[in-house]
């Protein structure tokens, strides 16, 4: 068996549900500490962080791998062909909670520089891992928090890979350098509550907040750039009534968000949103949440080291993208100019029967590798 399997599958083992970390990072810091590598736990609100560094020979940049142990409930155990704890392989697939997303990409992180630290050559610069158990969740105590730790000592990480499952049909089809913006509010509009039948003793809220709902979705909020798709509004959540039919509401509440490109700032959106509102005549009040602002790693060095690793280790001419969701390397691109997520194969997260390609395990660690020996040389 592979080291990265043998790694992988102690770590799915481990029942690490958000932001219970179970032991993963003990494994992983274990390791790394008997490669010369100071590991640190760094504990905020009960969410445990690893940040483990190694110093090389010389100076030279840091490359930061950074990733997550914990993972999203299982779900239905009766709907899973196997335990979801239990790492089971089937058809050419390791099955498991976080098989994906990502303790197979953590997994091939550590192999990776274990093989390069073996091959004897040395590296400039400094090799690191930043490892949370709080992004499947708030994500308020995690990375964030080492961030914050590490910029208050003056640290500065230059590359960061982050093990997200990027890859669509075919390990390295895709990486993401950069990421939409999030940016959520909570709209509520007052109205008069009263009885159906007696409208004209009332003001139906839900009435009124119809022509500006149909507006703001219709909206072209921006076109996007080279790099970014255009921006969206979406509703998520919409809540009025008091159950019973014979009664207009007394207010509306709307929850909504953006996921928006550097074409848009979070002022002018939260700018546009209040215009409309206030030219329908609105009683409101509206409530903002930033969860995340965009960033974007433009080519340089270190995507053109992932891409060049890629294309030996794979074949493929890996698709520089920003779709998807947010990721913690929202919050690493604070301390860092140049962030990419590069993992396996997407399909299968966040569902029953979570898995991952036997074939990914290697190239996937490989890839790694080669990127290391890219970047630090000695």
């Amino acid at each position: 068996m592979s080291r990265v399997r043998e790694l992988a599958e102690a770590l799915i083992r481990q029942r690490s549900v958000t932001p219970d970390d179970q032991g993963c990072q003990a494994l992983v810091a274990d390791r790394l500490g008997a490669l010369g590598f100071a590991c640190e736990t760094i504990e905020s609100n009960g969410v445990t962080n690893l940040w483990a560094v190694r110093a090389g020979a010389a100076a030279g940049p840091t490359l930061a791998f950074a990733g997550h142990t914990d993972v999203v409930p299982p779900g239905p155990l009766d709907q899973w062909a196997s335990d979801p704890f239990v790492p089971t392989v089937r058809d050419g697939r390791l099955y498991g909670r976080g098989a994906a997303d990502m303790k197979t990409s953590v997994a091939a992180f550590v192999v990776a520089i274990e093989e390069f630290l073996e091959a004897g050559a040395g590296h400039a610069g400094r090799i690191a891992l930043l490892l949370t158990s709080d992004e499947e969740g708030p994500a308020t105590d995690g990375t964030v928090r080492v961030v914050e730790t590490l910029a208050a000592r003056g640290e500065r990480i230059d590359f960061c890979i982050v093990g997200e499952p990027t890859s669509v049909t075919r390990l390295g089809d895709t990486v993401k350098n950069g990421r939409r913006g999030s940016l959520s509010g909570r709209l509520t509009v007052i109205g008069v509550q009263g009885h159906v039948a007696y409208p004209h003793l009332a003001r139906n809220p839900i009435h009124q907040l119809a022509p500006a709902l149909a507006e703001l979705a219709a909206a072209e909020w921006d076109r996007g750039n080279a790099h970014f798709p255009p921006t969206t509004w979406q509703v998520s959540n919409i809540q009025a009534g008091t159950g019973a039919t014979n009664v207009i509401p007394g207010r509306v509440t709307l929850d909504f968000n953006f996921r928006f490109s550097t074409a848009s700032t979070v002022e002018s959106l939260k700018q546009r949103v209040a215009a409309v509102l206030d030219a329908h005549g609105l009683d409101y009040t509206l409530d903002w949440s930033l969860s995340a602002l965009p960033f974007l790693t433009a080519r340089g060095a270190l995507c053109d080291a992932l891409s060049a690793a890629i294309l030996a280790e794979t074949g493929v001419a890996a698709e520089m993208s920003t779709t998807g969701g947010t990721s913690d390397g929202r919050f690493v691109a604070r301390i860092c100019p140049q962030v990419v997520e590069f993992g396996p194969i997407n399909a299968s997260i966040h569902q029953v029967d979570e898995h991952v390609g036997l074939d990914e395990l290697e190239p996937l660690k490989n890839v790694y590798r080669r990127t290391i020996a890219a970047l630090l040389r000695a």
